[in-house]
């Protein structure tokens, strides 16, 4: 499938709106993003280069991307020495689910960046106000040790299947990197595979999932994030009848990564 590279305006929606199921098909299906409200280039593609068709069985992933990203994506204040500089982000349309229900999915992380130029990725649980419930999962570029979780990155929420991953390192060939796609700067580039992960819901609510990345410290050299098969208690999440939220400003919709950071750009 084309990349495609969309901003769209969100708007906070209030506890009384109207709520949609997760747009995540079911197994042998491809997942939808129909629905998905996102910033900067995002959207789904069957097996590609170094990423392959997830354990779900989907004929189909979603996927985030800093190609073409935009400035002002992050998660606020975190990342330690350094800062972002663009990305994209994408957050599923709201779900209801029961205190003690598990959440599960899985997530491959894809970088072409290395060294000390650490890109990172998310996957966050939010409320109806778009406000983070639990940061579920990072990965970061790094040259040596674990790539999932990520370092200098708060802790995690969710339980990781491995609990710990390096990166399969190469020069990834994944089109969502553009031009970037088989490229490596240095050691640290590579893919980590596809990780589950898995989350106990603390408390009965209403739900959104939010996936994202960022270059870090300059915009060269590309990353991003591939993810697929979100279910609650084993059951997908299903997108019934689509509706979707009624556009309003673009300050709105940075809500979802974070405002102001400055991009810089590689020597």
């Amino acid at each position: 499938m084309k990349i495609s590279t969309v901003i769209k305006k969100l708007s906070v929606v209030a506890t009384g709106a109207t709520l949609i199921t997760l747009a995540v098909a079911p197994q042998g299906k491809a997942i939808s993003l129909k629905d998905w409200i996102g910033v900067g280039t995002f959207g789904t593609l069957g097996a590609n280069g170094v990423v392959t068709l997830s354990p779900q069985g989907d004929k189909q992933y979603g996927y985030v991307s800093t190609d073409r990203g935009v400035i002002g994506v992050g998660l606020t204040g975190v990342g330690g020495s350094g800062s972002p500089a663009n990305g994209s982000t994408v957050t599923s349309p709201f779900f209801k689910a029961k205190a003690g229900d598990v959440l599960k999915f899985y997530f491959n992380y894809i970088t072409s960046d290395g060294a000390g130029y650490s890109d990172y990725a998310w996957g966050r649980l939010l409320d109806a106000s778009l406000s983070q419930v639990s940061l579920l999962f990072t990965a970061r570029t790094t040259p040596n040790g674990n790539t999932a979780p990520g370092f200098a990155l708060p802790p995690l929420n969710a339980t990781l299947t491995p609990a710990t991953t390096s990166i399969i390192d190469g020069a990834p060939v994944w089109s969502p990197l553009g031009s970037s796609s088989g490229t490596s700067f240095s050691k640290g580039s590579g893919y980590t595979g596809w990780i589950q992960a898995s989350y106990t819901i603390p408390t009965s609510g209403t739900y959104a999932l939010d996936f994202g990345t960022v270059n870090w410290n300059d915009r060269g050299y590309q990353s991003g994030l591939a993810f697929d098969g979100a279910s609650i208690n084993g059951a997908p999440l299903i997108g019934d009848p689509p509706t979707t939220p009624e556009p309003s400003s673009l300050l709105g919709l940075l809500v979802l990564g974070g405002l102001g950071f400055v991009s810089l750009k590689r020597k």
